[in-house]
């Protein structure tokens, strides 16, 4: 094969692999004063910003350095960043300090993500403070607590079957940009939510949560501007309130993420960014 052709050939595959740093591979985990995560920089000389995905409960962030969003920010130029949801002294370990009733948590996440965040920045050599927070299920949740009680955290919010969980609060501390994806059937965080422990412990209404935003970013006509549909993907598109965004994206499967997923959001995330 000439080399003229392998040359031109590595320069079209060579940015959307991530290099190697001294730690965030799937063995050796980042570090921080409250606990771990991987990360992997995409090959350029300047990031864009960064990607942050939180797993599910029971999951682990080495999990998801393959993972499509994963892929779709390293290509885009972005670190992308998957810290461990670790909770050693109670019930459920693998899992985040979601907000609700009838729950208590040994570690901060909010605080544990700001040190992730700051860390994996340094270590990446980004400049700039973009950054998209992603979330499945109880990574969902965690993503609405921190977009609600903390926006400043992050640019734009991706939530993916996971909502705030009861007590609800009144309201958000400030609007945000969200774009929320749920499953139409889904069984294990369903749209209404459900209880757990005869009712001492409640999983939020998805209707509910997006009620409370809307009211926070300000969007008084309540419907959205309008709805859309693609196949089997469905759209409610609040982008005329006062400030921020809300979208709604709902599929006809279950706990889980449609076809394309990855994609979509960060052509969302990186529209609301230019």
């Amino acid at each position: 094969m000439p080399r003229r052709f392998l040359a031109a050939l590595a320069c079209l595959i060579w940015p959307t692999l991530g290099h190697a740093a001294d730690c965030g591979d799937a063995d050796t985990p980042c570090e921080t004063a409250s606990g771990g995560y991987h990360m992997a920089t995409p090959d350029v000389a300047n990031p864009k910003g960064v990607v942050i995905h939180l797993h599910g409960g029971g999951g682990r962030g080495r999990g998801l350095l393959n993972s499509g969003l994963a892929k779709e920010a390293l290509a885009r130029g972005y670190v992308f960043v998957a810290p461990n949801g670790e909770h050693p002294e109670n019930r459920w370990t693998r899992d985040w300090s979601v907000k609700a009733k009838g729950t208590s948590h040994n570690r901060d996440d909010k605080a544990f993500l700001r040190e992730v965040l700051a860390d994996a920045r340094a270590r990446g050599g980004v400049t700039n403070d973009t950054v998209l927070l992603a979330g499945f299920s109880r990574g969902g949740s965690m993503v609405w607590d921190i977009a609600c009680y903390t926006p400043d955290f992050a640019t734009a919010y991706a939530p993916l079957a996971g909502a705030l969980w009861d007590n609800l609060p009144d309201n958000c501390t400030a609007p945000v940009r969200l774009f929320h994806t749920h499953g139409w059937n889904d069984r294990t965080v369903p749209l209404e939510g459900r209880s757990f422990r005869d009712g001492a412990v409640v999983q939020g209404d998805v209707w509910a949560s997006l009620k409370i935003l809307r009211a926070t970013n300000g969007c008084d006509a309540r419907q959205p501007e309008r709805n859309s549909y693609e196949g089997d993907l469905w759209f409610r598109h609040w982008t005329d309130c006062a400030a921020g965004e809300i979208q709604l994206m709902l599929h006809k499967g279950g706990h889980g993420a449609p076809q394309g997923w990855s994609t979509r959001v960060m052509d969302w995330f990186e529209n609301e960014v230019s």
